[in-house]
C-alpha cells in the first residue's frame, strides 16, 4: 500500500489510473486522502478515475469527503460534492447548502446539482435553490432549475417572475435554458 501512495502523489497517470482502480474496497484513511486529492489532478482521466473510485469505494468515508468540501481547490469542493451525492450521503445536505454559496461558479453548480441529486428539502435548501435560480453563471442556473424540478421545491411567484427577466437574453442563446425555464413555469401554474 506505501507504494500506491507514492504512486498516486508521483506516478504518471497511467500509473495513478492503475493504482485508483484497485481502491474500492480500501478503507486506509491516508490512501482515501490521496484519492480525494486525485480529484484535483491535472490529467482529467486521472480526476475521473478518482471520482469513480471514490463512489464505488465500499467504505464509509463519509467524513474524508466532507472534510474535502472545504478544500483550497475548488476541483475537490465541487468534485467531492458530487461524489457525497452519487453515495447518496444525505447527512451532508447542510454542508451542500453551505457550498452552494461559494465563490466559485463550478463549485455552486456542483453542490447545487448534489442537493437535486439527493432531493433534498427543506427551508434551507428552498432558499439556497432560489438564490441560485438567479445566479449571475448560467451553469449555476441551469443545475438549480433542475434541482427545484427534481425536488419539487416551490419557488415563490416573484422568483420565478425574476428569473424570466434575468434569463431572458440567456435563453436566445441556450434552448436548456429555454426548456428549463418553461418547465419552471409549468411547476407555478404560470
Amino acid at each position: 500500500m506505501n507504494d500506491v501512495a507514492r504512486i498516486l502523489e508521483t506516478g504518471d497517470s497511467a500509473q495513478k489510473i492503475s493504482a485508483l482502480e484497485g481502491l474500492a474496497a480500501t478503507d486506509r484513511p491516508d490512501i482515501i486522502e490521496k484519492m480525494i486529492a486525485r480529484l484535483d489532478d491535472d490529467d482529467i482521466r486521472v480526476r475521473g478515475e478518482a471520482f469513480s473510485s471514490l463512489i464505488l469505494n465500499e467504505n464509509r468515508i463519509y467524513e474524508h469527503l466532507v472534510k474535502g468540501l472545504g478544500s483550497a481547490s475548488k476541483n475537490i469542493r465541487g468534485f467531492a460534492s458530487l461524489v457525497l451525492a452519487n453515495r447518496n450521503e444525505t447527512d451532508s445536505i447542510p454542508e451542500l447548502v453551505k457550498l452552494a454559496r461559494d465563490k466559485r461558479s463550478m463549485v455552486r453548480s456542483c453542490a447545487v446539482g448534489a442537493l437535486g441529486h439527493l432531493r433534498a428539502g427543506g427551508p434551507d435548501v428552498g432558499r439556497v435553490l432560489a438564490e441560485s435560480l438567479l445566479d449571475d453563471s448560467s451553469e449555476v442556473r441551469k443545475s438549480a432549475a433542475h434541482a427545484v424540478i427534481t425536488t419539487g421545491i416551490d419557488v415563490a411567484p416573484d422568483v420565478i417572475e425574476r428569473v424570466s427577466e434575468l434569463w431572458a437574453g440567456d435563453v436566445q442563446d441556450d434552448p436548456d435554458l429555454g426548456m428549463l425555464l418553461g418547465r419552471l413555469k409549468e411547476r407555478r401554474g404560470a
